[in-house]
């Protein structure tokens, strides 16, 4: 966009802004003329997609500000009203976690709710993300908005939306919802109803009490063993909303010895020990590290700011902590439910970026198992198709810290995980083993998989033009080699195309910006853009053969050094095709 041009559309933005430092914010930008900020939040807008809407908190279109929040909210509300003939009555539920801007952004999204005619739900206090989850159907809402970054930095804040089904939106809601708000007019044009008049007309509404209750008894009910023990635990809720919630599940349950981690346990939206609230960030874990060796933890449980993601550190044979992957608590989680709560036709699902382990545990225990797209709500929705079929679901989880266990919640619970997983844990105690041990008995019955993630942080427009080269090279110059092994067949989830021995057939998924590649032996490599973050992944899994008797480390450490060789071979195509 040249100078003129961008200075008028910054300029009838800041006029249009109803939150004053914002607009003063961008009008300062104007003075100083400071035209690469200002191309970065003017070249482009806030993309309202299956995950909603998430950014970098400021002034500008493709920034989090009231303004997006104000039209997004009647965008939402004007939608609800042509498609949920009852909305006027169920309502729309609203959630937040504790960063800068979620009470406000909150406020906004029902006050804006209620001047539509829709009833606001709205959780009084801070509510974890499964929570609100839980809420919308406890309630009976049409909708919910959770407003949450998740695990990005603090200068992030985002705006999710669940169907009234339970789950997060996906096609054609996502699409339904971004056109709606398209046709909205400035923010400032957009009617507001204040709290005192919403109240008396029934239009804000407290979500009750009993919610809290109600969630807490159907988590406390998934465990399948009800063990507890002496087991140590020390918990970290990184600054988020999920402390009070995990604490008073774990006490209920009868684990007595939890060591939250002081630092860490109330929420506060400026994260100040961390500089990224992700558990897998490198110096996330420290603090729960250092409590564990002092207390002499057996376990060690984190959620992420929102509590919809559970980390997981437990010893090895030689006692000292080591953190577990995604996929290995998922496996783990999966065989678990598979063979101490059997269902009659059960069901587990996972994603194309996950292990495919739990595919090989899912065929041994006579089990169903599906792979949808990365994001939990095409496991809630692919769950809930396959219901009328008479399929049970175990469990579902994303090698992203992401999983869920039955059919409580319809998203990723990191809250219900941690109990079942503290379960899980005591469990294994008292059959003189650990959650590392349990881990080798299942992969000495299933096989060793091992898996890595490489990511790259392209930020701004130039990144994000830079990620979709990559993506487009790839496809333009098809790889048949990686290293020693044959691409034996190339899943392009975009082109909704599988090209396999030169024939080509239809994929069954939904479109999706994903390439796949299935490799010799049963390794894979996936390629996506994040849908959350300024960043392009990829993923790789080996599959490694064990010799009956061999001892697991010298399996694992051949198998680490073939991982190893396979992203060396991936990333040296990869730059040749434009990755920085």
């Amino acid at each position: 966009m040249d100078q003129q041009r961008l200075a008028a559309v910054a300029a009838q933005w800041a006029d249009g802004d109803p939150d004053q430092s914002t607009a003063n914010e961008v009008r300062a930008l104007l003075g100083q003329q400071d035209w690469k900020e200002l191309e970065e939040r003017f070249g482009a807008c806030l993309e309202f997609g299956t995950a909603g809407l998430r950014g970098v908190l400021g002034g500008g279109t493709n920034r989090m500000n009231l303004a997006v929040v104000r039209r997004t909210s009647a965008g939402l509300a004007r939608y609800l009203k042509a498609t949920v003939p009852d909305v006027s009555k169920r309502g729309v539920v609203i959630g937040r976690d504790g960063r800068r801007m979620s009470l406000e952004f909150a406020r906004e999204t029902a006050m804006v709710l209620a001047a539509e005619g829709v009833p606001a739900h709205v959780f009084e206090d801070l509510a974890p993300t499964p929570v609100t989850a839980f809420g919308l159907s406890a309630v009976g809402a049409a909708a919910a908005v959770m407003v949450t970054a998740s695990h990005n930095p603090p200068e992030y804040n985002g705006y999710k939306v669940y169907w009234g089904n339970g789950a997060q939106i996906v096609p054609p809601h996502d699409v339904g919802i971004a056109q709606a708000i398209d046709a909205v007019g400035p923010a400032k044009s957009v009617a507001l109803m204040d709290e005192a008049t919403a109240r008396s007309k029934g239009l804000w509404i407290d979500v009750p009490a009993s919610v809290e209750r109600k969630y807490l008894d159907a988590i406390l009910a998934l465990r399948p063993t009800g063990k507890a023990g002496d087991l140590s635990i020390v918990y970290t809720a990184m600054h988020g909303v999920g402390g009070r919630w995990v604490l008073a599940a774990l006490k209920e349950a009868g684990f007595t010895r939890v060591a939250p981690v002081p630092q860490q346990q109330e929420p506060d939206g400026a994260f100040p020990t961390v500089r990224f609230p992700n558990p897998e960030e490198k110096g996330a874990m420290d603090l729960s590290t250092a409590l564990a060796q002092q207390v002499k933890a057996e376990l060690v449980l984190a959620n992420d700011p929102d509590a919809d993601r559970l980390a997981v550190m437990a010893r090895d044979a030689q006692g000292a902590l080591r953190m577990l992957t995604g996929n290995e608590v998922g496996v783990l989680l999966g065989h678990f439910m598979l063979t101490q709560a059997p269902a009659q036709k059960p069901l587990v699902i996972t994603t194309i970026v996950s292990s495919v382990q739990l595919k090989a545990i899912a065929a041994a225990k006579g089990a169903r198992f599906e792979e949808t797209l990365t994001g939990f709500k095409w496991i809630a929705n692919r769950a809930m198709e396959l219901q009328p079929e008479g399929f049970q679901f175990v469990m579902g989880y994303e090698e992203a810290l992401g999983y869920t266990v039955g059919e409580v919640v319809r998203d990723k619970d990191g809250v219900g995980a941690a109990l079942v997983l503290a379960d899980m844990a005591a469990w294994c105690k008292a059959r003189g083993t650990t959650l590392l041990g349990y881990l080798e008995e299942v992969q000495r019955e299933h096989g060793l998989f091992v898996a890595s993630q490489f990511n790259a942080t392209l930020a701004g427009t130039t990144g994000a033009a830079t990620i979709r080269a990559v993506m487009e090279a790839f496809r333009s110059k098809p790889i048949s080699q990686l290293g020693a092994l044959k691409v034996l067949a190339t899943n392009d989830y975009q082109a909704q195309q599988r090209q396999q021995g030169g024939a080509s057939s239809a994929l069954a998924l939904p479109k999706s910006n994903v390439i796949a590649w299935e490799l010799e032996g049963g390794s894979r490599v996936t390629l996506r853009p994040s849908g959350t973050e300024p960043k392009i992944k990829v993923y790789f899994e080996w599959r490694e053969s064990l010799s009956p008797g061999e001892p697991m480390a010298g399996a694992r450490a051949r198998a680490q050094q073939q991982l190893t060789a396979l992203e060396t071979a991936f990333l040296a195509l990869a730059r040749e095709r434009g990755l920085p």
